[in-house]
């Protein structure tokens, strides 16, 4: 799966505009980084990726591109 894909399926989960996010976007800077949005996050790393994501694993995310990394 390309990046781009990948940055599709987190706009998606975070309902945000297609080019909305880049790897460089920081975490907290985004109003839709809540606990819900972790939970889905979990949830698709899953479902996706075949991982199980854990809290203290999402506590290390700083960016956008953290996640990347972690996705493989």
């Amino acid at each position: 799966m390309s990046e781009k894909e990948k940055l599709a399926l987190l706009e998606d989960m975070f309902e945000l505009e297609e080019g909305d996010l880049s790897a460089d976007t920081v975490l907290d800077d985004l109003e839709e980084w809540d606990s819900m949005s972790k939970l889905s996050l979990i949830v698709l790393m899953n479902d996706e990726f075949g991982k199980k994501l854990s809290g203290d694993e999402i506590k290390k995310f700083n960016t956008v591109g953290d996640i990347l990394a972690y996705m493989g």
